[in-house]
């Protein structure tokens, strides 16, 4: 593999970086407890990730297996234990593990422990999650028809375990 082309033709450089403060209120609140902060979106980097910090209550959440055609996704467990499905079973994942799912990989999410949990989620090309993940907060307001719309759109294929 090698570098990819070439992005930025210019001889100086440029002042471009974009910084998101650590206080920062997070930008969606879910009814359950969990949130989410949007560190970097498709729209601030190009297209080229998106990366999540993606906080959850000590309340059961997390989607069900499923996969995406045209994003892969990362996780980073920062703090608590995430179970993470990866196609087989569900494993536990503690801070500082890593896993890493390419565009057609199974995969799900879970807090199943009681307690806080937190964790980075990227995804590769920077898609817009941010539409996915506050269209979830009405996802109960659908019909099934545009239930089915909404998660195609948005890159989700659900699957049976």
């Amino acid at each position: 593999m090698s570098y990819p082309e070439p992005r930025y033709f210019g001889d100086e450089g440029e002042t471009s970086a974009y910084f998101r403060p650590a206080g920062q209120a997070p930008d969606i609140a879910y009814p359950n407890g969990g949130n989410a902060g949007y560190l970097a979106t498709g729209a601030t980097t190009n297209g080229q990730f998106g990366l999540y910090q993606w906080n959850m209550s000590g309340a059961r959440s997390g989607p069900d297996p499923h996969f995406h055609r045209t994003i892969s996704e990362s996780f980073y467990i920062l703090t608590g234990t995430i179970r993470i499905y990866n196609g087989a079973k569900w494993v536990d994942h503690t801070p500082g593990d890593f896993v890493h799912v390419p565009e057609g990989g199974v995969h799900g999410f879970r807090n199943e422990s009681g307690e806080p949990a937190s964790m980075l989620l990227m995804f590769h090309p920077g898609a817009p999650r941010e539409d996915y993940f506050e269209g979830l907060l009405t996802i109960g307001e659908l019909t099934d028809d545009e239930r089915k719309a909404f998660f195609a759109e948005h890159d989700n294929f659900w699957i049976e375990e």
